[in-house]
Parts: structure tokens; sequence; C-alpha cells
């Protein structure tokens, strides 16, 4: 029964229950597979030419024939494979925590308790499997390569249950046969990835603790290159680099925030998810890539807060669709607390 004086909690946080690390990037050979050698960032610089929309006063041929004839010199970070190598190994592990729907932080006892049983009933009701299956899937379809996997001409996932640093159980996946727009569990090797995804709600639930260990082999030719994340530079100077690459000690990787985006790319619950496919799980369904938020509070009125308020203040449980989104949200953690 809805409490008419339960508010939301002004202090309100969860921590992260998917906690994946940065992914190291090594070159080997495709079939033997026997040594691997970090990939390098190295620089490189070029020069280009005017590409860039013009304003219209700069159109006029004169103008443009003298800014051609200064030349675009640019200074960018760039990875490959050597020339004798064809395959890519992307590498990071990935903890599994239990603890779903209870805050980090919390300064209203009454919200706390409601929201705890809020989750518990959804647990009892549907436990974690639909979503640990989700994330499975974009394991084992290499989901976390990003543009590495555009046009590779195979990619193998393995992925291992690490128990005192070794493997206690491996799974192997074909990632291009996996499909990256739904979630069908009519794929290729269901039975391996069912027992993944069961693992993983295991470790929602708290019943063990599971660490992942991901590695995905991406063939895809010599001498070719690589994509690994690329730093943010909020202030660069006149003749610094153009593109800086992430790297670990040397060697090329993805950032953990990345792999994370990857992994709970499962929202298909919104509206337009049948045109626009899979998107990462955030509040309001924010793609930056698009410029769009796909849930919105005063339009569509299926965004993490307006379904959390609805749920947990005047217990009007919604869809169960959307309570998947809720919990997912919960998994990926953030501060949601009531504005002052």
């Amino acid at each position: 029964m809805a409490n008419d004086n339960l508010k939301t909690a002004s202090v309100l946080a969860f921590e992260r229950k998917l906690d994946p690390s940065d992914a190291l990037f090594h070159a080997g050979d495709w079939h033997s597979r026997s040594q691997w050698a970090p990939v390098a960032v190295r620089e490189k610089s070029v020069r280009g030419t005017i590409s860039n929309r013009l304003k219209t006063k700069d159109q006029d041929p004169a103008k443009l024939d003298a800014a051609i004839e200064n030349p675009n010199l640019q200074t960018v970070d760039v990875a490959a494979l050597p020339h004798d190598a064809d395959t890519l190994r992307v590498s990071f592990t990935l903890r599994v925590l239990g603890g779903t729907g209870q805050p980090s932080a919390c300064n209203d006892f009454d919200y706390r308790q409601k929201l705890l049983a809020t989750v518990e009933g959804y647990v009892q009701a549907n436990g974690f499997q639909e979503l640990a299956r989700r994330y499975a899937h974009n394991l084992a379809n290499g989901r976390f390569l990003w543009r590495n996997r555009i046009g590779a001409e195979q990619v193998e996932v393995q992925i291992a249950h690490l128990v005192d640093g070794k493997a206690a159980s491996e799974w192997t996946f074909d990632g291009l046969a996996l499909s990256l727009r739904d979630f069908n569990s009519n794929a290729p090797a269901s039975t391996a990835l069912d027992e993944v995804a069961r693992l993983i709600a295991d470790g929602l639930a708290g019943k063990q603790h599971v660490l992942l260990g991901i590695s995905a082999y991406v063939r895809m030719g010599t001498g070719q290159e690589v994509f690994p994340s690329q730093e943010l530079i909020l202030e660069r100077g006149r003749g610094d680099k153009s593109k800086t690459l992430y790297h670990v000690d040397k060697v090329a990787g993805i950032h953990s925030q990345k792999i994370g985006n990857a992994i709970r790319s499962i929202d298909t619950w919104y509206q337009q998810a049948d045109i626009n496919g899979p998107i990462a799980v955030e509040p309001y369904g924010s793609v930056t890539t698009q410029g769009k938020a796909y849930r919105q509070p005063r339009k569509t009125n299926d965004d993490f807060y307006t379904l959390l308020d609805n749920w947990v203040l005047k217990d009007k449980a919604p869809a169960l669709d959307q309570q998947h989104f809720v919990i997912a949200t919960l998994i990926r953690g953030g501060v949601f607390g009531e504005a002052g």
C-alpha cells in the first residue's frame, strides 16, 4: 500500500554491479595463437586537405584556392597490427556483484526499506535470468569490440569462469553468428549461452563470487589498423596531437567505461527500439552519438525516475519490460537522489 508521506531520498546512490576492467590489445596469428605481442600506440604526422564545410563567405573560388594552398598538417595517434600478425586479441575481466537494489548511500530509512522490498518482489517473481541472458549475449557476440568488430573476417569469443586465478569453466562462441540487433535464444551455442547467463544471474543474486575472463580473437588481416579508445582532451594547444589514443603501460586498450557501455546495451524496451535496436541502459535512454534521449519524462513517460517513483512511492508497478529496465539501471549504478 502506498504511503502518502513517503518521498524519494535526497541522498540515494548505487554502486555498479557489473564491474569490467580495461581491455588490452595484443597481436598474434589466428591459427597458432602461441605468441602474443602488445599492440603499441604510435604517432603519425600527415598532410591533410581542407574538407570541412565552409561558411558561405569562404566559398568564393579564390578564397578556397588560397585555403587549399595551406596544408592541413596533423599529428595523430594510430595503432595497428604488425605485418606478421593477422589477429587482434582483446582481453579483460568482469566482476559480477550481488546486492542489486541495496543503496550504497541513502539518508531516508523508510524509503530504503520500501525500495528493498520492491526490488525483492521483482527478484522473487522474475529472478535475474532475463537481464543475465542479455548481458551474456553481449559478451558472446563481441559487442564490446566496437569498431574492431566491423568488417572482421572471423570473431571468436572465449569466456572463462575464473576461480583462484584459474578457469573453472570455459565457453567459446562465434561472435559473428550472434546478432547485435536482438537477443533471440535461438542463436547457435544457446546451451553455452544459457550456462554463462546462469552464472551471471547467480552473481547478481549474490549466490556465488563471479569473476569472468573474456578474450576475443578478431581476424582482421596483417598490418590492419585497430581501434583503441580515444582520449578526451578538453583543451588542446596549437601544435598538439589532434587524436590521442588510450594505452595502459604502452599497450593499446579500451576504457572500462566503454566496455561497460557495450555490456549493458540491452535496452530494447523503449519506443522506437524495433527501428533503432538495443541501446545502453541509461536513466533517460541517452545516446550521445545520435544526440537523442529516447526516454523522456514529459513525452514518453518511461524514463527511469518516472518508473521508479511510480513503482516505489505509488505502488504502481510498471509493465514487466519496464521493470527489467528499472532493475538494469540499478545494476548500472549511479546517483539518483531527489534534487534539492
